[in-house]
């Protein structure tokens, strides 16, 4: 498995958030296409809050209103570094973070201990067939096959794939525009698979990033690392939890994605949060699954999103932990560099900051 330095940028901002004349969205994508990022994705959220504190949530939120938007995009380090200064300009609200991933091939090992967790995201076009069916179906399959922790299939309506835009249209099949599996494992059970994920699909573009499983289908398995807010030279880290749960799963009756929105919105725990709804996927011991055509509530999987300072997590971990009722499977990892941009200000830093957790 071959590794190489690459950077992940990731952008969370509201849809109808405006550049100029045009929408935010739309000039982040030109962005990135200009400069031939190898592999990006819009994805619309369902919920959210941020420093404006605005709640939205999929209870309330319309087509007519104003949803979150992710943008994630993924090259070598110096692709995205060139393009940053013009990425922060665009974002007059919002928050941006750089995180590491390792591209994987078939050739070598990663340079990570084979226990270690790790998240492994899957970027493909969203029309790709296996065998007459969607290939995230034989995807998560094999996945759960190997045990993964969980899997969750996001659907993109924008995006880059080999540095070419790949916008999806009313008519048409839409068959390159992306589509990112997001996967929870170790780094032996990503090695174990690869070899038969590689002969079911042929993607550039698969990346693992380090984390930590905190939480898996009912069990503590270990809090969040304990982070310093700064490394040796001075450089804030920051750290991020991913709860990845179902739509179905609920606490006092309520999903429990809204339920942690609303806590930490009126906690005021968080500075934000942001969550996607999924197509397909799994968590724990869990089929693979999503919608069917007639069931009384959607089974398709939500991954919730927090992005704060180390010494807030522990706090947002024992809210998460809480009305998760050890349900799930969350992760906690480390982001070395986040921007973020209100009205009144801009904080923050794009240089990496250094630490081994």
């Amino acid at each position: 498995m071959t590794s190489a330095p690459y950077l992940k940028l990731t952008a969370y901002f509201s849809e109808r958030q405006r550049v100029g004349s045009g929408f935010l969205a739309d000039s982040m994508l030109d962005l990135l296409a200009d400069r031939h990022v190898a592999s990006s994705i819009v994805l619309r959220g369902i919920a959210s809050f941020g420093h404006s504190h605005i709640i939205r949530s999929d209870r309330s939120l319309t087509l007519s209103e104003d949803p979150p938007i992710t943008i994630a995009a993924i090259d070598t380090q110096d692709v995205i570094t060139g393009l940053l200064p013009e990425a922060v300009e665009l974002m007059e609200k919002g928050t941006l973070t750089l995180e590491r991933a390792r591209l994987v091939g078939n050739t070598s090992a990663p340079a990570l201990p084979p226990n270690h967790d790790v998240k492994l995201t899957i970027y493909i076009g969203r029309r790709k067939r296996i065998r007459g069916l969607p290939a995230y179906y034989a995807v998560c399959d094999l996945l759960h096959r190997h045990n993964f922790a969980g899997a969750s299939v996001l659907l993109g309506v924008d995006g880059t794939a080999d540095g070419h835009r790949r916008r999806a249209k009313f008519f048409g099949r839409n068959s390159e525009v992306p589509l990112m599996i997001i996967a929870v494992g170790t780094v032996a059970q990503v090695e174990s698979v690869l070899p038969e994920l590689e002969s079911l699909i042929y993607s550039r573009m698969i990346t693992v990033e380090r984390v930590q499983i905190c939480i898996r289908d009912g069990q503590l398995l270990a809090r969040p690392p304990e982070l310093p807010t700064v490394d040796d030279a001075g450089r804030p880290l920051w750290q991020k939890l991913m709860v990845h749960s179902s739509e179905a799963t609920l606490h006092d009756g309520v999903p429990i994605h809204r339920a942690i929105v609303r806590r930490l919105f009126e906690s005021r725990a968080a500075a934000g949060t942001t969550v996607l709804r999924g197509i397909w996927g799994f968590y724990g011991d869990h089929q693979p699954h999503g919608d069917a055509l007639i069931q009384f509530r959607r089974q398709v999987p939500v991954t919730t999103i927090i992005i704060d300072t180390p010494d807030r997590m522990q706090n947002i971990f024992d809210v998460v932990d809480e009305l998760t009722e050890r349900r799930g499977v969350v992760t906690s990892e480390m982001v070395p560099a986040v921007v973020t941009t209100t009205d009144e200000r801009r904080y923050g830093t794009t240089e990496l900051a250094e630490f081994d957790f």
